[in-house]
């Protein structure tokens, strides 16, 4: 149960951020072409308003497909085209007229030999498969030749439509930050060491003034190895605290190398209001933007290596804070959702981060960059995307297995 919900709640989080581009390019006139829930191929689809609307084979997340990403190039009718070209000659002339007229950069001339383009296809006696993949190219070029095309818009407009992605993904980070906050607690009046890497440890670093744990006889520097004498963590013993609602908890504790027994009750702390949780979520969401910078820093330096999860990592993190309870679980879908808010800024292609640096590009530039350019660049970033999913996997397969 604990492992479909995590699931579910990941596929919603992209499905959110799939949402973000779609609702944004609508409204700012880039009517999406295809809006999915999980993606192809289609399991169901219906059309609305020249929008298609489906339910994909693949069950994570969403997919939005935006009008002319690229300005059409001659290598589209090739990729596209080829095979009907081979098998009829009136395609491989007409498409081959076209290709001209798209090396010489004339969009506006283009529109116009397309249709011819269009006929001598449908007339063409041509394989399914060439004839699928020629009507699927020349749809793609359609819609690229448009005035609704993503290349052709001004900047702002852009940048506006891929940001609306990571920018939902945190606000959605936010609203549960502050959903979280707002609830009640309990706390016996401790803050926790943390460790060389910035992990909480079961080292009491301060016991605050008139708190249970000051009239307990918990003193700074002990470590607390037990609760009830169940053996925990840092989660763990947190976990312990926020469940027992005021009953009286067991702690062990090593002070001096000696084992001590204390008896302490956690005292109930109201939640935050809306403002308050809402802005302590945002500082939340400035400490974890300022990770994400450090992280990759050190990576290259050889360190944080071990920090690195994959989708299985994460599942599996989401699915034990759920058996922890709905405030664990609301906390950490809504770290993964600012993480992938971060982690899609990054200025590396296919990431959203690459288009939004693309688009500041061309329009310094004034005029479009070629799809094979991004191509090339996005080899990149698909290979460093790569690169770190093979060292989470590693880390989660030992972390799960041991």
């Amino acid at each position: 149960m604990s492992l479909a919900v995590a699931i579910l709640a990941l596929a919603f989080l992209v499905l959110v951020h799939e949402a973000g581009h779609f609702f944004t390019a609508r409204a700012t006139g880039m009517r999406p072409r295809k809006f999915y829930l999980g993606f192809p191929p289609a399991l169901a689809k219906v059309r609305r308003k020249g929008i298609e609307y489906g339910i994909g084979a693949i069950p994570l997340g969403g997919y939005v497909k935006i009008p002319g990403m690229h300005r059409p190039a001659p290598s589209d009718v090739d990729v596209h085209l080829g095979r009907a070209a081979q098998e009829s000659r009136e395609v491989a002339e007409v498409g081959e007229r076209l290709k001209a007229v798209l090396a010489e950069g004339d969009m506006d001339r283009a529109a116009t030999e397309l249709p011819e383009l269009h006929a001598a296809v449908e007339q063409a006696e041509l394989t399914p498969l060439a004839r699928k993949s020629a009507e699927r190219g020349l749809t793609d070029i359609d819609d690229g030749l448009g005035a609704d095309a993503y290349w052709r818009q001004r900047t702002t407009r852009k940048v506006l439509v891929i940001l609306a992605g990571p920018a939902t993904n945190y606000l959605v980070a936010i609203v549960l930050f502050t959903i979280v906050l707002m609830q009640g607690t309990h706390q016996i009046g401790v803050r926790l060491a943390a460790a060389g890497d910035g992990t909480a440890t079961t080292r009491l670093a301060q016991v605050m003034e008139d708190s249970p744990a000051a009239a307990a006889g918990l003193r700074p520097g002990d470590r607390i190895v037990a609760v009830d004498g169940t053996r925990v963590g840092a989660a763990g013993l947190l976990d312990h605290i926020q469940r027992s609602d005021g009953r009286e908890l067991t702690l062990t504790v090593q002070r001096d190398g000696q084992p001590v027994t204390i008896e302490v009750a956690a005292r109930e702390v109201e939640g935050r209001s809306v403002w308050d949780a809402t802005g302590r979520a945002v500082e939340i969401s400035g400490v974890v933007g300022r990770s994400v910078l450090g992280f990759f820093p050190n990576l290259v330096r050889g360190e944080d290596r071990d920090e690195v999860s994959s989708v299985v990592g994460i599942t599996d993190a989401s699915a034990q804070a759920f058996d922890r309870g709905a405030q664990d679980f609301l906390f950490i879908v809504g770290l993964i959702s600012l993480s992938l808010a971060y982690l899609n800024l990054l200025p590396l292609l296919p990431l959203d981060g690459g288009h939004i640096a693309f688009s500041i590009v061309e329009g310094v530039r004034r005029r479009a960059i070629g799809r094979e350019v991004y191509e090339r660049v996005s080899i990149i970033g698909i290979a460093l995307v790569l690169f770190l999913f093979m060292i989470g996997l590693t880390n989660d397969v030992g972390r799960i297995s041991s």
